[in-house]
């Protein structure tokens, strides 16, 4: 039995981790992956759009060559952060589900390394969860969206060099690595259903990407949507005409959803547009007492509405109402 479960190793996992040790409380840390897990997922030379005290957790000063740290800056931080404030975490176990029982939650767990195969249950006072997003990709549902030329993820640049490579969407993550690409070598072609860039697209990007575009080093196709991807092609179609795009590798850029199936476990109610969580917007407790969720994690398809930056503030009210919470128990008792 611990006071507190903590489903998530990223920053705002971290943060709740931090929060719950420092106030005495006994606790888990529970992470599918390795620590920041969708950080580590990231394009290889990535720069964060945000500064470096945003994303700090715990008071620990995070020091970056410039005002923006990259992906390596953020990730040599946080294991150093795990590391010095000596969390207890449980890396590769992944929650299977999260089930309310009398005065206490049953949290299902599923090791995925070899020394840490099998099942377990972790009982807790309270659950927190900080699940994010990322392992969740908004798939296509065409044939072909698993083939291995197909990816929902962008890496680098450089295995692209000389080859013809296409990106569906028209975010800011499809922009940058249409233009990494186009750096790097590659030729590029962007495919979006809708009829311009998406409004939301980082302002500093959008200049670029347009004028690659308008000199014809970026092709692009609007008001067109994949069919079917095949091993070197794609079939599209626009106005109701179908055609063939030529392409050795399909990025699917496309966006993230934060997965309910936890919350439903639970019996967390959720908005059936959105499977955005039932919560409490001043503590983030769901509809489920004791259950919380800080981050994305109970934002469903509204992944633009939550951060780093907010949802380490999600996890500091979360973890004011449950340190109060625990401790008031435990005075009655």
């Amino acid at each position: 039995m611990v006071d507190l479960a903590i489903v998530g190793a990223g920053p705002i996992g971290i943060e709740t981790a931090i929060l719950a040790k420092r106030a005495g409380l006994d606790y888990r840390l529970i992470e599918k992956g390795c620590i920041v897990n969708a950080i580590a997922g990231y394009p290889t030379y990535m720069t964060f759009f945000t500064t470096s005290e945003r994303l700090e957790v715990g008071g620990h000063p995070l020091v970056t060559a410039t005002d923006k740290p990259t992906r390596k800056e953020a990730l040599d931080y946080y294991r150093k952060v795990v590391h010095n404030e000596a969390l207890t975490l449980t890396p590769f176990t992944e929650v299977t589900a999260v089930e309310r029982q009398p005065e206490v939650f049953a949290v299902h767990t599923r090791g995925l390394t070899a020394g840490n195969a099998g099942e377990d249950v972790v009982r807790a006072r309270i659950v927190a969860l900080a699940t994010g997003y990322f392992d969740n990709p908004n798939r296509l549902g065409i044939p072909g969206e698993d083939l291995p030329n197909v990816s929902h993820y962008y890496t680098e640049a450089h295995p692209f060099y000389g080859r013809r490579v296409a990106i569906v969407g028209a975010g800011s993550s499809a922009a940058d690595a249409a233009l990494d690409l186009y750096r790097g070598g590659a030729r590029v072609t962007l495919v979006h259903r809708g009829s311009e860039f998406r409004h939301s697209l980082k302002y500093w990007v959008r200049p670029n990407l347009e004028n690659r575009v308008k000199e014809g080093s970026i092709a692009v196709h609007f008001d067109t949507v994949v069919r079917e991807i095949l091993p070197e092609r794609l079939i599209l179609e626009s106005a109701g005409e179908r055609f063939t795009l030529p392409a050795d590798h399909t990025f699917l850029l496309t966006g993230y959803f934060a997965s309910p199936s936890l919350l439903r476990s639970a019996g967390v109610g959720l908005d059936e547009e959105t499977l955005a969580a039932r919560l409490d917007p001043e503590t983030f407790e769901t509809d489920v007492p004791g259950l919380f969720v800080v981050g994305s994690a109970g934002f469903g398809t509204r992944t633009s509405d939550v951060f780093i930056e907010n949802g380490i503030v999600h996890a500091r009210r979360a973890m004011s109402a449950i340190v109060a919470r625990l401790r008031g128990v435990a005075s009655l008792a």
